[in-house]
Formats: C-alpha cells, sequence, structure tokens
C-alpha cells in the first residue's frame, strides 16, 4: 500500500505449476508500471531470470487464467491471449523490483515479500489443521468401535438371562439301585 491506493498483494499471488507466483500485469500494477515496460526490463535483464526466478506461461494455462480471473486479462477481436505472459515467484518478484529500479518498485517488494510470507505461514498453518483433525478423526473412529463394543456388551448384560431348560421326569441311576445305595 502506498500513498492512498491500495494494492492487493495476496489476490494477485496464485498457484501455476504448483508454485505461487504473480503475473507480469499484476506485479506491474503492484510496482506502479505498465506491463509492457516491466516485461522490456526483464528482457533486458534476462540473465537475472532463471526459470526458478520467472516463467513464461503455456498458452494453455494463459487461458485458463484468462477465464477465470476477468479482472486479469480483457480479450479483444478474437478472444485469445496474444502475448503468453511471465510469472514470477517470489524470488523473481524482488528481482523484477531491482531491475525496474524505480523507488515505488523496491518500496512494494517488501511488502510482496511479505504478502508471499504471509501464504506460506497460512498453507503451513492449514497443513498442521488438517494433520490435527486427520488425527482426530482416526481416534475418534477407534472409539467409535470402542463405545459400539461397550454399548453390545451393556444390551448383552441387561437383556435376561435365558431361562435353563429343565428335562421333565427324573434321572434313574442304575448302578447305584443295584448294590442298594441309594
Amino acid at each position: 500500500m502506498v500513498g492512498s491506493k491500495t494494492v492487493p498483494i495476496e489476490n494477485a499471488i496464485i498457484v501455476v505449476r504448483g508454485q505461487r507466483v504473480i503475473l507480469a500485469s499484476g506485479l506491474a500494477r503492484i510496482y506502479g508500471v505498465e506491463t509492457r515496460v516491466l516485461n522490456q526490463a526483464v528482457k533486458r535483464n534476462i540473465d537475472k531470470f532463471p526459470e526458478d526466478f520467472m516463467f513464461r506461461l503455456a498458452r494453455s494455462e494463459a487461458e485458463e487464467i484468462a477465464g477465470s480471473r476477468s479482472q486479469s486479462v480483457t480479450l479483444k477481436r478474437g478472444q485469445n491471449v496474444k502475448y503468453l505472459p511471465f510469472a514470477f515467484t517470489e524470488h523473481g518478484a524482488i528481482m523484477a523490483a531491482n531491475v525496474l529500479n524505480s523507488p515505488r518498485a523496491v518500496q512494494m517488494s517488501v511488502f510482496v515479500v511479505r504478502a508471499f510470507v504471509r501464504l506460506r505461514q497460512m498453507v503451513t498453518t492449514h497443513k498442521e489443521m488438517a494433520a490435527k483433525l486427520a488425527e482426530l478423526e482416526r481416534t475418534v473412529a477407534t472409539h467409535n468401535s470402542r463405545i459400539r463394543s461397550l454399548f453390545e456388551a451393556i444390551r448383552q448384560l441387561m437383556a435376561p438371562p435365558e431361562p435353563k431348560k429343565r428335562k421333565i421326569g427324573f434321572l434313574v441311576r442304575e448302578k447305584a439301585a443295584r448294590y442298594g445305595r441309594g
């Protein structure tokens, strides 16, 4: 945030190819320059942008992003992406501020780094919470089976015992009767 203008940095960060990145248009808006100016500065200093700092989107990626983010790209005439945009990782965004070398870019790079750090912390927190939830689900599942067994045992104890069936008649002891015992 500079002056009275609020720049939504967290909203500009998206996930592409499993990496959190900012597209060139979003980074240019944050740094207060035209996308064309940012792209020119990057092309003049391309050796400072290895693939883990910046990469160009594939056509399918660009079209997917353009379709899902109405404010990202305004399509005209043929309704397709004319230039494939650059995607900057956290390190690439810092390097872009360095090659632009404007006071606003340098100042805003601090906010960009902080936004990436906040997102990383949120992801870590969510992973920890997900792990705790999974552990709780496992614990509850084992408790459920034990509770069911306990209820079954209580039901068996509460059920009246079946009466013993007695045979009708009497029992004759032949040996004892023969010998006069009995």
